[in-house]
C-alpha cells in the first residue's frame, strides 16, 4: 500500500472507498463533491453536510490512516498551500529542501516518483471510457489548454485531427468561448487542461458547456482542478519537480497513451485518414522524404 504521506486526501477517499461504510460513503461522496472545502469545516458541519454523524467522520479518518479528523484536516490545509503555491515560493521551497546532488538526477527521480504514482491511481475503464468517446466519429471533440497547458491541448488537438475529423482546438482567449458553446451538441466532448494556480475562466467555460449536455474531460493534477466538478472523468497527472515551475512530462505521457490508444481504437477508418494526409503532404512537398 502506497503510504498515505504520498497521496492527497481525495486519493485515499478514491484508494480505499470499497472499504468503507454505507454511511462512510456517503459521506466521501460529499468531501469529494464539494473538495477540499467541506473537509476543512467543523467535524459537526461537515456530519451536517454530510447527512452522517460526527463519529463517522471520525471513523473514516482513521480508516484512511489518519489520527483523527483535525490530521486530516492538517493534510488538507497543506494541500490547499500546495495547490495555490507560485512559481517564487516554489523556488523557495525546492532551494531550501535541495540535496547535494545534480538538478538532472533529482529531476529525474521526482518525474519517475510522479510517474509511479499517477499511473498507480489511472482508472484503466476510465480511460478506455474515455478513448471510445474521442473516438466516435457522431461526437465533435473540443479542446482548451490554459496559460501553460494550452502547448498540451495543441499537441493533442494535432494528433486527434489525423485520426479523426470534427475536432476543434479552441483558443485560450475567453473572450471568444461563447462562440464555441453555441455550437456545441449534446455527447460533444469537451477536454479541458487545467493544473494548479487554476484559471477562473476555465471552470466557467467548463460550466456553460456542461449547461449543453457536453461530456466534460479533465487533464489536472493530484489536487484537481475546481472545473473537476462539471467533468465526467478526470486524469490527475503528478506535477511537482525541484523547480520553480510545475512539470509536464506526465500529462504528456496521459495524452501520447491515449493517442496510441485511439489510433488502434479506429482502426482502418484512422489510417485510410493518415494515407489521405501524407498524400496531401506530398502534394506540398512540405516534408521531406529522403
Amino acid at each position: 500500500m502506497v503510504p498515505k504521506e504520498e497521496l492527497t486526501v481525495a486519493e485515499l477517499i478514491r484508494t480505499r472507498y470499497e472499504e468503507l461504510t454505507q454511511a462512510e460513503r456517503q459521506l466521501a461522496s460529499a468531501l469529494l463533491a464539494n473538495y477540499p472545502v467541506l473537509g476543512l469545516s467543523s467535524i459537526t458541519e461537515v456530519a451536517a453536510a454530510a447527512g452522517v454523524s460526527s463519529p463517522t467522520v471520525v471513523r473514516m479518518a482513521k480508516k484512511l490512516g489518519f489520527e483523527g479528523f483535525p490530521d486530516l484536516q492538517t493534510n488538507l490545509r497543506s494541500e490547499l498551500e500546495a495547490r495555490i503555491s507560485n512559481p517564487i515560493n516554489k523556488y523557495d521551497h525546492w532551494a531550501a529542501e535541495a540535496p547535494d546532488t545534480h538538478i538532472v538526477n533529482r529531476f529525474a527521480d521526482a518525474v519517475m516518483d510522479n510517474l509511479r504514482n499517477t499511473l498507480r491511481h489511472l482508472s484503466v475503464d476510465d480511460f478506455d471510457a474515455v478513448v471510445a468517446l474521442l473516438a466516435d466519429p457522431n461526437r465533435r471533440v473540443y479542446l482548451v489548454g490554459g496559460r501553460i497547458t494550452r502547448s498540451i491541448a495543441d499537441y493533442f488537438f494535432t494528433h486527434l485531427h489525423v485520426i479523426r475529423d470534427a475536432v476543434t482546438l479552441i483558443p485560450p482567449n475567453a473572450n471568444t468561448w461563447p462562440h464555441y458553446v453555441l455550437e456545441m451538441k449534446p455527447g460533444d466532448v469537451l477536454v479541458v487542461f487545467d493544473v494548479r494556480r487554476y484559471e477562473r475562466d476555465t471552470t466557467r467555460f467548463a460550466k456553460m458547456a456542461r449547461s449543453k449536455d457536453v461530456t466534460i474531460v479533465a487533464f489536472t493534477d493530484q489536487w484537481g482542478s475546481p472545473m473537476m466538478k462539471e467533468a465526467s472523468y478526470a486524469f490527475h497527472a503528478r506535477i511537482e519537480v525541484p523547480s520553480a515551475w510545475d512539470s509536464s512530462v506526465v500529462t504528456l505521457l496521459l495524452v501520447e497513451m491515449m493517442i496510441a490508444a485511439l489510433q488502434t481504437r479506429t482502426g482502418e477508418r484512422g489510417i485510410a485518414r493518415l494515407r489521405a494526409l501524407e498524400e496531401l503532404f506530398d502534394q506540398t512537398k512540405t516534408l521531406r522524404k529522403s
